[in-house]
């Protein structure tokens, strides 16, 4: 199977979901958060420093409940930030 590559907008997305991860996880320990979600610490480094934007559902699930954090939270937190409309130029 060949995966496609990410875009831009993907990967920045990835790096917000990691920096928000950082943040919520405060002075706990990597080991400690890891645990708690049931991940290993490697994978959840990874996805703090965006090597992994695009982690799987359920672990993103398991990460936010335990850091106390609402799914609906990180979802607006991470979506892609809207670029304005701009409107064509007349003729």
């Amino acid at each position: 199977m060949v995966r496609t590559p990410l875009t831009p907008e993907e990967r920045e997305r990835g790096e917000r979901l990691g920096r928000l991860l950082r943040e919520a996880r405060g002075d706990r320990s990597m080991a400690q958060v890891a645990a708690d979600a049931g991940i290993s610490p490697e994978t959840l480094r990874k996805i703090e420093t965006g090597r992994v934007p695009t982690p799987a559902f359920f672990t993103v699930a398991a990460l936010a409940d335990a850091l106390d954090l609402s799914m609906d939270d990180l979802v607006g937190r991470c979506a892609p930030v809207a670029s304005p409309v701009v409107p064509p130029v007349a003729a």
